[in-house]
């Protein structure tokens, strides 16, 4: 997630970073301290010094990720074809901030913007081989999807009560009855499988790109063992035309999973649309645009 909290909503800022370091770990005390370009909803990130990072979790729900990232990233990294955040310390609680907080390297890249990747169907099959090597991750003792991962990795039905909701809220400014369509075929659908390692969100602003290519994933807070449909929702949100299609091919997957990850986009969209749709036109658009893509996809393939 790429949204920047608004001021004051975790209570979380530079001079607390730096008095938690200076507390914890005295040997990085003289770094400085400063907020990324592009921090995230469930957690703040300030970079400490050139080489290091601090994310501390913006609320309860969101503290499972620290243990969950700080035991399985060192595990998952070797066998990832691009890097994925070192893990260099733990934080506990301390000076008013109520959470444990993790200390990370530095990965250099920018956020993946269409300015900033060279040849975006190549791009699509670096995210889709990111995304097999991970489902062929060894799953054993690793964290079932659940409440941890919001639900990603699990079937789409958690949010069923909500999906509707929306569709309802959205009836007359959206084709609900396709939006519906859509919605049904993806519970429809299980994974059959042996449950395996999924990112959770494979989304523009956790993918890196230095040099117009992929070179980093970050952000597994809602990373667990499961059904990967979650992973494919990125077709839609970033890719199109050729380089859809070349996603589409790299990545796999059988026909169901398709349909599920359908429904985790068309979820995902109406949610925030109903949020937004009278009172954020910019982002309004954006998800309008992605709902189109998964209603035309579903007619197409569906």
């Amino acid at each position: 997630m790429v949204t920047t909290p608004p001021d004051g909503r975790s209570g979380i800022d530079a001079a607390l970073v730096q008095r938690l370091i200076a507390t914890q770990f005295p040997q990085w005390g003289d770094l400085p301290v400063t907020p990324v370009a592009v921090d995230g909803w469930d957690n703040r990130t300030y970079r400490l010094g050139d080489r290091m990072t601090v994310r501390l979790p913006t609320a309860p729900g969101y503290v499972p990720a620290v243990d969950k990232e700080n035991h399985w990233l060192p595990r998952l990294a070797p066998q990832l074809p691009v890097a994925v955040p070192p893990v260099l310390a733990k934080g506990v609680p301390g000076e008013g901030y109520p959470h444990p907080w993790s200390v990370r390297g530095w990965l250099p890249g920018e956020t993946a913007d269409r300015g900033r990747i060279d040849d975006m169907p190549r791009f699509a099959v670096q995210v889709a081989e990111f995304i097999v090597a991970l489902q062929r991750c060894d799953t054993t003792g690793g964290p079932a999807a659940g409440q941890h991962s919001w639900y990603r990795g699990a079937p789409p039905a958690h949010y069923d009560d909500e999906t509707r909701r929306c569709t309802a809220a959205l009836r007359g400014r959206v084709d609900t009855g396709r939006a519906t369509a859509v919605w049904d075929a993806a519970l429809a659908t299980e994974w059959c499988d042996a449950p395996v390692w999924f990112h959770g969100d494979i989304a523009s602003g956790n993918l890196l790109v230095l040099d117009g290519g992929l070179t980093a994933v970050i952000d597994f807070g809602t990373s667990g063992v499961g059904d990967p449909a979650c992973d494919l929702v990125i077709a839609w949100q970033l890719f199109s035309g050729e380089s859809r299609e070349a996603f589409r091919k790299a990545v796999g997957q059988d026909d169901g999973t398709w349909a599920r990850a359908r429904g985790w986009a068309l979820w995902k969209s109406l949610l925030v649309l109903s949020e937004c749709i009278d009172t954020d036109p910019q982002r309004a658009a954006v998800n309008r645009h992605v709902i189109a893509e998964v209603l035309a996809d579903h007619d197409r393939h569906g």
